[in-house]
């Protein structure tokens, strides 16, 4: 229910001015005429923060009727605060300020919706305020709202904070943009000077320096000690994140129908494409061992290759995620939060449900729902791979069945893949045990989220599409898998291409073109050389896609 309306009237006021140029007020001779001056209203606000009693006049209206239909709107703005004390006390500062500055009346309707939304109904909000704001409603996962959380908090609040959320323009973002570029240059080069400075005061030789030497040592290492440490750049990716995150509050703004325009829409940041997933090809991998270069951020290995990871892995509890990440392409957090009430290995076709994943907030585990709509469906299992997760949980079963005879403790998560008590494995735990088998085995490097990237490669080794790669991986839209994989399949196809070629038996050619011997690295049998440059060793693992 609305609250009593408080007294409002409609006098008039004599505007009458003496050669001096002051109002006359009472001594003004026409006063006792009945329509002299000009028609004004007086409506009573609610108190102010301090319960001050506050009035709006405002005068020099040109009628009664127009007089009347301001008082009427004044009214109509306070009836919308109705019994909230918070409400009227907003209101009553919104009519006070236009009161003070003589500004216009604001229609009723857009004060009821900034009333509605919470925002400051004189329409001054800031793009920080707006920026909080918006964050408090935000329903997104916890990892989510951290990455928004740190672009709000590092970038936008710093370069954009103060600046009224109504009049952001697209000079204001390219400037931050701008601001951020430069600054990133700054650090590249401060990193730079660093490294050189580390090693200047590094000591390279045999043995304990010399007196000489170590007095420069320790000028050195002064220096070192009053530079700055290393930093994190914000490249062409960063940004577009960042601009992401201000574009999708900026909508919500607009959707609110605080500003009608989305000034980070129009920003141009130049090329923000997905880095392109590459083949370890033979080529690659010589090139790779003597310069460390690796080509793209994104490199697969070829089935030969994924066969000797594989192999070297078969040793670590953790063999069977590995095995199921590579061959079905899950995700690091979807593997490690799996379910065995969600993996159904005795029905046909067998199948894992993805209904989890564990993530890290900071360094926190924490369980949530997969990343996207589409990441939460059935991922149907090869043969080979069931009989790995029966294996698995044989194995879970006898630590189990092992700590308690020892009287110690079971934590009964019910996950696929435990730690060695039970409880949660932490995400991080399988990225570096997965970097650890690498390096043993001698394989070019690659993420372990390069995993799922590979089981794209299987989907192209398997005879299948772009298209089936997409279900494969459970990406929302074909468009994802295009940008990243594309250029992978086209390397693929042209992998086996030569492959079909070469199995062709030809007498005369074969002889003739054969290629010289020495072009073949003399390689070990079964060494992990041979599984990762010549391709030549045969897949122990089924690259069954399922």
């Amino acid at each position: 229910m609305p609250s009593a309306r408080r007294a409002g009237s409609i006098y008039r006021r004599c505007e009458c001015r003496g050669t001096d140029g002051k109002l006359l007020g009472a001594a003004c001779p026409k006063l006792k005429r009945k329509n002299h001056g000009a028609p004004g209203i007086r409506q009573e606000l609610p108190p102010d923060a301090e319960g001050k009693r506050r009035t709006f006049r405002r005068t020099g209206y040109g009628s009664v009727a127009e007089a009347q239909g301001d008082l009427s709107r004044l009214q109509a703005i306070l009836d919308l605060a109705g019994d909230d004390p918070d409400e009227q006390r907003r209101v009553g500062d919104l009519l006070a300020d236009i009161a003070r500055r003589r500004a216009d009346i604001p229609e009723t309707s857009e004060v009821q919706r900034r009333l509605g939304v919470g925002v400051p109904l004189d329409g001054k909000m800031t793009v920080a305020e707006w920026l909080d704001r918006w964050m408090a409603t935000k329903k997104t996962r916890t990892t989510t709202n951290a990455g928004y959380g740190s672009h709000i908090r590092v970038h936008l609040k710093p370069h954009l904070g103060h600046l009224r959320l109504d009049r952001l323009t697209v000079g204001h973002v390219q400037s931050m943009f701008d601001a951020i570029a430069d600054e990133s240059d700054v650090i590249r080069a401060e990193n730079a000077a660093r490294r050189e400075q580390e090693a200047r005061a590094k000591w390279t030789m045999p043995g304990r320096p010399p007196a000489k030497a170590r007095d420069r040592l320790t000028a050195e290492r002064a220096k070192l000690a009053e530079m700055k440490p290393y930093r994190k750049t914000n490249g062409v990716a960063t940004r577009h994140a960042i601009r992401r995150t201000l574009r999708a509050a900026l909508n919500k703004a607009i959707a609110e129908q605080l500003i009608t325009f989305n000034a980070a829409a129009h920003v141009e940041l130049g090329s923000g494409a997905r880095p392109k997933g590459l083949l370890w090809t033979a080529e690659r991998v010589a090139r790779w061992r003597d310069t460390g270069a690796v080509p793209s951020p994104v490199m697969v290995w070829s089935p030969e290759q994924l066969g000797a990871f594989l192999d070297a892995a078969e040793d670590s509890r953790l063999y069977a995620f590995y095995h199921l990440v590579a061959h079905h392409g899950l995700r690091r957090g979807e593997g490690v939060g799996a379910d065995w009430a969600n993996v159904h290995l005795d029905i046909n076709p067998p199948r894992i449900d993805v209904l989890t994943e564990i993530v890290v907030d900071g360094w926190t585990p924490i369980e949530t729902v997969p990343k996207t709509d589409s990441s939460m469906s059935a991922v149907m299992l090869d043969r080979e791979t069931v009989a790995v997760l029966r294996e698995h949980r044989a194995r879970q079963d006898a630590e189990r069945a092992a700590r308690l005879r020892a009287g110690k403790t079971w934590v009964d998560t019910g996950k696929v893949f435990a730690a060695e008590d039970g409880s949660w494995l932490h995400p991080d735990a399988v990225s570096k045990e997965f970097k650890r088998i690498v390096a043993a085995a001698g394989l070019p490097p690659i993420n372990l989220r390069d995993l799922r990237h590979g089981a794209a490669a299987l989907v192209k080794a398997g005879g299948g599409d772009i298209d089936d790669a997409s279900k494969k991986l459970r990406h929302s839209t074909i468009v994802l898998t295009a940008d990243t994989y594309m250029s992978l399949f086209q390397e693929y196809e042209q992998d086996l291409t030569e492959r079909a070629a070469a199995a062709v038996p030809r007498a005369r050619r074969g002889t003739r073109q054969a290629p010289a011997q020495d072009a073949v690295p003399e390689q070990g049998p079964g060494s992990p050389q041979q599984h990762a440059d010549t391709g030549e060793a045969t897949v122990r693992r089924s690259t069954d896609s399922g």
